[in-house]
């Protein structure tokens, strides 16, 4: 077989063996198509080291239109999902390069914007109104905050998962994972508010105004319509993006906040508080601890503060 029928076969290998989402079964594909267009192969046996080499030396001198060139962890993800394809192959006894003779590139290390005590209280008092927007606004900030959700994992909540009694919530992550976390008593607080100003009886948790809703119902009553109620209610990443920006605009504060800004606020909280990190690691669902890793250097001069408050302390004596 030819190299696009096998990069067909790794897709739907991705999808039903290994459960991967349609967005990353996206990427896969278009980062694959990608090294195939500029390689020119068409059998596995022509993926050879020297075509790795000129292909990771292209990405690394490729510019954009704006002058631009690629970041090192970009160049490293076409590299990863290259490698992913070629194990794939050497499940299906297909003659080609050996994976582990290729080396992932040193990448420079993540670094973790996070809001201080100070700037969650200000963020989450930006949205301190009592109409329905800001209502629902604010529970949005004070589960983001309080739970460490990713957008994605905050958009899809439906409103029957909540369970104030227990103060815990099932929701499924990265590759259907699922996890339970935690609602803190001032996100329990915030949601029930929130919900108070519900008159419909869509099932998302987080929906636009219902305003817009009765717009809708007047514009869309064509039961051929491909557009649902629920699609059309629910809000999108996208729009829970834009919400913590305004707020953090509102705020005054002066950081590029998004919400990844505030699980990074969560992760950091809570290792400064004391948490271990296997325990910071679950509560995020990293699959990786490598991955939780990178909030300790954030934390590090926290420690750095702690060592001398104490064990300097016992010097002074």
């Amino acid at each position: 077989m030819n190299l696009q029928e096998l990069k067909i076969q790794f897709l739907e290998y991705l999808e039903v063996e290994r459960d991967r989402s349609p967005k990353t079964i996206e990427i896969y594909d278009r980062h694959l198509a990608k090294f195939l267009v500029w390689a020119k192969i068409e059998n596995p046996t022509e993926i050879t080291d020297k075509i790795i080499r000129d292909f990771r030396l292209h990405l690394n001198r490729f510019e954009n239109e704006k002058g631009e060139k690629l970041k090192k962890i970009t160049q490293n993800y076409y590299i990863i999902i290259i490698r992913s394809f070629l194990k794939f192959l050497a499940k299906r006894d297909v003659k080609a390069l050996q994976a582990e003779k290729i080396e992932i590139g040193h990448a420079p290390e993540r670094e973790v914007e996070f809001l201080e005590s100070a700037e969650i209280e200000r963020i989450l008092e930006a949205a301190s109104g009592v109409d329905f927007k800001s209502r629902r606004d604010r529970a949005i900030l004070e589960l983001l905050f309080s739970a460490g959700l990713r957008v994605s994992e905050l958009v899809s909540i439906n409103r029957e998962k909540l369970n104030f009694k227990s103060g815990e919530l099932s929701v499924q992550g990265k590759g259907g994972k699922v996890r339970v976390v935690f609602i803190s008593d001032t996100a329990t607080g915030a949601l029930e508010e929130y919900l108070k100003k519900r008159t419909d009886i869509d099932p998302a948790l987080f929906v636009r105004d219902t305003k817009g809703l009765r717009k809708f119902k007047g514009k869309n009553n064509n039961p051929n319509n491909k557009n649902t109620q629920e699609e059309d209610l629910r809000l999108t990443p996208r729009s829970v993006q834009r919400i913590v920006k305004y707020y953090a605009a509102k705020a005054g504060l002066v950081k590029n906040v998004h919400p990844h800004t505030l699980r990074h606020s969560f992760a950091t909280d809570l290792l400064m508080n004391g948490a271990d990190i296997r325990s910071v690691q679950a509560m995020l669902g990293h699959s990786s601890i490598t991955t939780t890793q990178i909030y300790t250097h954030v934390t590090n001069p926290h420690l750095k503060e702690v060592h001398q408050a104490f064990h300097a302390r016992r010097r002074k004596k």
